[in-house]
């Protein structure tokens, strides 16, 4: 593993808040939230803004056919973009509270969404346990498939379709559940649980089963951590970690959205978004 990670793309080219890495056709594709867009970074530095939205979004990921799926997260919407046409596919409201969180696409075009469940921008207001995932089908019928969580952050697929593993940020842990035919959710179980400084934000997988964990308010950053919860990996990044997803060459780089604060007030001053990457010696899987 590199012994740094180097910056690939930063907020001098107009990054506010990157979010939701997915590396597809060759290009790492994110989310800007507070930039209201949907870019790429290619591997010299290249910057390219994909979309540019008219909402806060997040939940992000993109369908076998390269189809985009993306929520508004205050509104609790989810959209299709194929290329020309950005069209509503589900309206969550119901379903969910405050915000929308992370999401994913599966191999079959179902979008998998957390849902923050509080008003996390009011530091007065205090977590809730009562969160959910949303399934949405890609007809757009919608249904909540896991509830009882705390803060439903990042998610990943592993590669046989069969088992969903979300960060559950404020309960410092990663937790499991099989899959079956229908993309309902069961089984639930503690994949790692983490001391009490780990927040878990964006997650990926790699080909030994283990998981990449950004760790924002943490002392380790970045963490890579096998079921059952040794920790066998720590990087750090000089602000703070957000994201992560492997991709490159083989999927053998680690990107990490990282910013020195995730406050929109602060972003809107002085924005610090980066794409960061380091070489790491276990390729990626799964999805996203």
């Amino acid at each position: 593993m590199a012994a740094a990670p180097r910056i690939l793309v930063d907020n001098n080219k107009g990054l506010k808040f990157t979010e939701s890495p997915r590396w597809h056709a060759g290009k790492l594709w994110f989310l800007d939230i507070h930039g209201k867009a949907i870019k790429t970074a290619e591997l010299d530095g290249t910057l390219t803004t994909v979309l540019d939205l008219p909402f806060l979004p997040n939940g992000f990921g993109l369908t076998a056919d390269g189809t985009l799926v993306l929520g508004d997260a205050l509104a609790r919407k989810v959209f299709r973009w194929d290329g020309k046409t950005l069209q509503l596919t589900a309206d969550l409201a119901a379903l969910t509270t405050f915000c929308l969180s992370d999401g994913i696409v599966d191999a079959n075009g179902r979008f998998y969404v957390g849902d923050i469940g509080y008003n996390f921008f009011d530091p007065a207001n205090q977590p809730v346990d009562t969160c959910v995932i949303v399934k949405v089908e890609p007809d757009g019928t919608a249904s909540v498939v896991a509830d009882q969580l705390k803060f439903p952050n990042g998610m990943v697929i592993t590669p046989d379709g069969k088992t969903l593993i979300v960060a559950e940020c404020m309960a410092n842990r990663l937790t499991a559940f099989d899959i079956d035919a229908s993309g309902q959710l069961g089984q639930r179980r503690v994949w790692a649980q983490f001391p009490d400084d780990v927040h878990p934000d964006g997650i990926c997988l790699d080909a030994e089963g283990a998981v990449w964990v950004a760790n924002p308010e943490g002392a380790d950053k970045l963490l890579r951590v096998v079921e059952g919860g040794h920790i066998t990996h720590r990087v750090q990044v000089e602000t703070d970690a957000y994201a992560v997803m492997l991709g490159g060459q083989e999927r053998r780089q680690l990107f990490i959205c990282t910013s020195a604060t995730h406050n929109p007030a602060e972003i809107a001053r002085n924005p610090s978004a980066r794409i960061e990457v380091i070489d790491v010696d276990v390729a990626g899987v799964g999805r996203p």
